[in-house]
């Protein structure tokens, strides 16, 4: 069985915004397999129960706000006794343009605040990440990253994403099926 958690702000005011790129991706999972979800204060998370052949996984969207989003994998990971190599994380990723997927396992978290709360809670850097493009970030435009991530994308830039969504589930679903 696999965790995969996707990593974003719960909030009208940050739907559509960068920083829920893998809330956006876990939702057109969602939607396309028709599953519905069930939201647990003691996990602290929305969760759904997702069947791929033979395998199960729990797809979760922490309703932490994006820098305690430890606090709900560590709460999910304790109930359902998950292995750190178990977890598939899925994030926006200021450093990757938009419209490209990067997969990575056992990395630092390179400044995102989502996937360092995970890491000092799990103690842990042994997760699988499927990181989503949103950037570049353009430094002499942007002084503060917080008020990057948190903008909605441009139209253009959110066609360019849609398909970087429907790559990311296909990896998802890719090492959801890994032993």
């Amino acid at each position: 069985m696999k965790l995969i958690i996707a990593l974003g702000n719960p909030g009208h005011e940050y739907e559509l915004t960068r920083h829920n790129a893998g809330w956006m991706a876990l939702d057109k999972l969602i939607a396309q397999e028709k599953l519905t979800g069930k939201k647990s204060a003691k996990m602290q998370a929305e969760t759904f129960d997702l069947k791929l052949g033979r395998t199960k996984a729990i797809l979760a969207k922490p309703m932490t706000f994006m820098n305690n989003s430890g606090m709900a994998v560590r709460a999910l990971v304790n109930f359902y006794r998950f292995l750190e190599k178990d977890i598939i994380v899925v994030h926006d990723d200021k450093d990757i343009p938009v419209g490209e997927i990067r997969i990575q396992t056992n990395r630092g978290a390179a400044g995102h605040n989502g996937i360092k709360s995970i890491i000092e809670t799990l103690g842990t850097k042994d997760f699988t990440r499927v990181r989503i493009g949103v950037g570049p970030i353009e430094k002499e435009k942007i002084a503060i990253i917080s008020d990057f991530v948190l903008n909605k994308f441009t139209k253009e830039e959110f066609k360019i994403l849609q398909p970087a969504l429907d790559n990311a589930i296909a990896e998802i679903k890719r090492l959801a099926l890994m032993e």
